[in-house]
């Protein structure tokens, strides 16, 4: 019976200790909070892809949009909501299939020339992963891009 109650405690105990972690529900509902409030506070006009990545048009640039499969020329940078910055390039080159999956969904939002906003929530950004020492970050990126 003592042996029980050991494995009962020990049960509960260990049941307890779960990761403080939000499920990935919770956490994206969490950022499109965050988004929402920044896009409020900021006063922006920002439009939300099915995704629920949120951008915010300065310039949509020409009528033809980069493919998942275009290696597109972007000047950028990345900060957090609080404006700490993390990232920045000018004139980057890449394909688009080799970046976060926000960039991926929001980067065809522009044609040459474009120029705006990306708000991206953690799930399509870093996720779980440590950026500048934060993790389960909501990403901004103002980006213009040249050429794809």
């Amino acid at each position: 019976m003592k042996h029980m109650f050991i494995l009962l405690v020990s049960v509960l105990f260990l049941g307890s200790c779960g990761d403080d972690e939000l499920s990935v529900e919770d956490q994206f509902a969490l950022d499109t909070k965050l988004i929402e409030d920044y896009i409020k506070s900021k006063n922006l006009t920002a439009q939300k892809t099915i995704d629920g990545i949120y951008y915010v048009t300065e310039n949509e640039g020409t009528v033809e949009k980069p493919k998942i499969t275009s290696e597109v020329t972007v000047t950028y940078r990345g900060y957090f909501l609080d404006g700490g910055t993390f990232d920045s390039s000018v004139k980057a080159k890449f394909p688009l299939y080799s970046v976060i999956e926000g960039w991926q969904i929001g980067i065809p939002k522009f044609g040459r020339g474009g120029k705006g906003t990306l708000l991206i929530p953690s799930k399509y950004g870093y996720g779980s992963r440590e950026i500048s020492g934060r993790a389960f970050a909501v990403l901004a990126f103002d980006i213009e891009v040249f050429d794809f």
